[in-house]
């Protein structure tokens, strides 16, 4: 096989990387670790921004990532150096004039000796692409009913597969099931039962706009990922003064239909390592504990455990 080398006439090979990398927004990068100097071609300094050229120091150029993407790439930067492999990443970035875009970094690491010297890749614009998944995404993640996120949403944070959600700002689990929702469908129809679910939906996102997820992850089971921005007291106190707004009639053909509820709340474990599972385990033994008291005005809240059992109704 005989390999085509550029003409000596032809254009130097950075000179048609530079203009194939035109018609695509990437661009190739280097940083020496000892000194931890950093080398842009003219692609990476328009993904960022900036104008091309201009002196580069990591230590300032980490900070255009959001505190989730600087964060995941520092850890991945670190087990890259550590083992001498490398990563990809997808990781936004907010430019100098407060645009946000979404990059991919591809990297590889180079040595001798056994030790990492240089980390080098590729960084690539994929704002629109993400935009185009994330749509698709929602798309496939949303309970067509009720508005909300659905089972499949919910089996991604239980699977460990939600950076966001395990990353450490979810606090608490609250788990929403509707009382004796069989004999509201069999007495009054599906309809009716329908428009229940419907209005306990839009309420349970307009009562947690800061919740991480809401999700109907059952037929009248609702799940609540809450912030850890508050004391377990004051997201308790929360949720109970909440339950009033939640449990208000639903207006359906001129009528007033009855909305019950019993809640299982359950707080995340003070330890580094996230169990989505552990958490999700927790929140339901409460939630039976909650429906085992019966349906009540909200009567209490009672402690199991680690757990909350909040009794509504």
């Amino acid at each position: 096989m005989e390999l085509a080398l550029p003409d000596s006439d032809g254009p130097h090979p950075m000179e048609l990387y530079d203009s194939a990398a035109a018609l695509v927004p990437m661009g190739a990068w280097s940083c020496d670790l000892a000194s931890e100097r950093l080398t842009w071609t003219n692609g990476v300094f328009d993904i960022f921004g900036l104008a091309a050229n201009q002196p580069l120091c990591r230590r300032d150029t980490v900070e255009f990532y959001d505190e989730q993407s600087r964060s995941l790439l520092e850890r991945k930067r670190k087990q890259a150096i550590e083992t001498r492999s490398g990563f990809t990443l997808d990781a936004r970035i907010i430019r100098p004039n407060g645009a946000k875009r979404w990059i991919r970094i591809t990297a590889a690491t180079r040595g001798s000796n056994g030790r990492a010297e240089t980390l080098f890749g590729m960084k690539q614009d994929v704002t629109e692409d993400r935009a185009r998944w994330d749509a698709l995404r929602a798309q496939a993640e949303c309970d067509p009913l009720t508005g909300v996120a659905n089972r499949v949403r919910f089996q991604r944070f239980l699977d460990g597969c939600d950076e966001e959600a395990t990353s450490g700002r979810v606090g608490a689990l609250a788990l929403f099931d509707v009382d004796d929702f069989k004999r509201l469908n069999d007495s009054r129809g599906h309809a009716a039962g329908d428009a229940c679910l419907i209005a306990l939906g839009e309420r349970l996102r307009r009562a947690f706009p800061q919740a991480q997820l809401v999700s109907r992850i059952g037929g009248d089971e609702f799940a609540v990922l809450l912030p850890s921005t508050r004391s377990r007291a004051e997201t308790e106190l929360a949720v109970e003064s909440l339950m009033a707004s939640l449990l208000r009639p639903v207006r359906w053909q001129g009528d007033l239909l009855s909305l019950n509820v019993s809640v299982g709340l359950a707080f995340r474990a003070d330890t580094d390592e996230f169990d989505a599972q552990q958490l999700y385990v927790a929140a339901d033994e409460a939630l039976y504990n909650a429906k085992a008291t019966g349906t009540t005005t909200l009567a209490r809240a009672r402690r199991i455990g680690g757990k909350i059992g909040v009794a509504a109704g």
